[in-house]
């Protein structure tokens, strides 16, 4: 005798099979979209990524000299602004904390930059190597404009923290001097310095700084080891700020001085950081270090580099290596 199905026994499987098929249905929904959700965070990822590949030297430099600033311009304010008796009831720092102030700055930036962009800092350094080694001209404008602008930040983060003290010495929220407080962010020369002496002072600081660069960054000369490039810098810019660094500020670099000026004009104090002395500020601490650059990096390459790096020696590159020099000898 054949078996007979309860229809509601019947109607019960077709509502299991129902609802089985509709957990299929929402499970394959959500694998779906979290496929589509991962291809999207993939394609993101690949997208920063080839931004970040483009971006990362410019953005690397303008870290770094904003660093530098954040350090140079925040030792000039401590140590100038205490010394009046309204900011601070001691000084907190003489000449001597402002030189490692700006040493610390040049140290820590070349430390942040150096692995992604060469850690140059300077657009002095920038042109240097353009013009006397084999830095790609390409990558000039986007270094002098991230350097720049690194130093317009570190300027402005500066005043932000100090901007109370600031007003406390000039006396009041709308007074602001040049050179006066503007000289705690742009350099000025002393009364007494003629325009030819700072223009000297700025070059042969940055011919030195770019001496040093060259010997250290110079595989055939006792370089230092990996990753302390930046102690190195410590030192040199330690030394020229103690020696050659009192009558101009040594800027020696031009964003550190050009940033922080136009940070000062934007904040209040107008075209006079700019009408200084018949247009310092473009002569001295941008001209001179550029000079100064170029002079350091053709006198190193002149007299002791030896790699094809350098235009001075492209014209010999098929000629014997140095190293091979016993080699040619004997065969002759």
């Amino acid at each position: 005798m054949a078996h007979v199905q309860d229809p509601h026994t019947r109607t019960l499987q077709v509502e299991d099979l129902e609802r089985t098929e509709t957990k299929v249905h929402e499970s394959t929904v959500v694998v779906e979209v979290c496929h589509l959700e991962e291809e999207e965070a993939s394609t993101l990822t690949r997208r920063w990524s080839v931004i970040r590949d483009i971006i990362c030297e410019p953005v690397a430099e303008f870290f770094g000299v904003m660093i530098l600033v954040i350090f140079g311009a925040g030792v000039n304010c401590q140590v100038t602004l205490s010394n009046n008796l309204s900011v601070s009831a001691s000084p907190k720092g003489d000449y001597l904390s402002v030189c490692f102030g700006w040493a610390a700055g040049i140290a820590l930036g070349a430390w942040v930059s150096g692995g992604i962009s060469g850690g140059h800092i300077n657009p002095a350094v920038t042109l240097a190597f353009a013009t006397l080694r084999d830095f790609p001209w390409r990558k000039v404008p986007a270094y002098i404009l991230a350097q720049i602008l690194g130093g317009i930040c570190g300027a402005g983060i500066v005043y932000a923290n100090y901007i109370h003290a600031i007003d406390a010495v000039e006396g009041g929220r709308n007074i602001r001097t040049v050179p006066g407080t503007a000289g705690l962010f742009g350099t000025y020369a002393a009364d007494y310095m003629t325009a030819a002496s700072a223009f000297f002072e700025e070059f042969l600081g940055t011919t030195i700084l770019l001496l040093v660069i060259c010997a250290v960054t110079d595989k055939r000369n006792s370089p230092p080891p990996a990753g302390l490039v930046p102690l190195v810098l410590f030192v040199t810019l330690l030394g020229i700020s103690a020696a050659l660094g009192m009558q101009t500020g040594f800027a020696l670099n031009p964003a550190r001085d050009f940033g922080p000026r136009v940070l000062t004009a934007m904040v209040g104090y107008g075209k006079e950081v700019f009408n200084f002395r018949s247009q310092y500020w473009l002569w001295c601490p941008i001209m001179a270090p550029i000079l100064g650059a170029l002079v350091g990096t053709f006198a190193y390459d002149a007299f002791f580099f030896r790699g094809s790096e350098s235009i001075l020696n492209r014209r010999r590159k098929n000629a014997p290596d140095s190293s091979d020099k016993s080699t040619a000898e004997l065969s002759v």
